[in-house]
């Protein structure tokens, strides 16, 4: 079994992280067109790279699983290339990998990539 187990509705969870995985370029629209009060957190993550499972595990180690300020959506980068392709041109954030954006209100709020990605920081918007 690999780094997350099967959820319910997509959702996947590691280290009791309720991440909602991306597998469609229409999942992003919707996600992105969809109001919330939510944050809406985007963790692009390359299966391959040691440098991405790190900041990952730094991640889920820094987020607080108490505070439901977001949704978690987790992208497979080496899978789903389209879907972050699609994410940086929706954004106009640059595609980088590992990376987290962070979207309210269809607004970027927070972007990051390798090791400056700050759970704590993304948990204060």
């Amino acid at each position: 079994m690999g780094l997350f187990s099967r959820k319910p509705k997509e959702e996947k969870e590691s280290n009791g992280m309720p991440w909602i995985e991306l597998k469609s370029v229409q999942q992003f629209h919707d996600i992105y067109n969809t109001p919330s009060d939510k944050l809406k957190v985007f963790f692009k993550h390359s299966t391959r790279c040691s440098i991405s499972s790190m900041a990952l595990r730094n991640f889920q180690a820094e987020w607080n699983i108490n505070n439901d300020c977001a949704d978690l959506y987790f992208l497979d980068l080496i899978a789903f290339r389209d879907i972050s392709n699609e994410i940086a041109a929706v954004t106009g954030v640059a595609h980088q990998s590992p990376q987290a954006i962070v979207l309210k209100d269809k607004q970027v709020k927070y972007h990051e990539s390798h090791s400056h990605i700050d759970a704590v920081e993304i948990q204060k918007l």
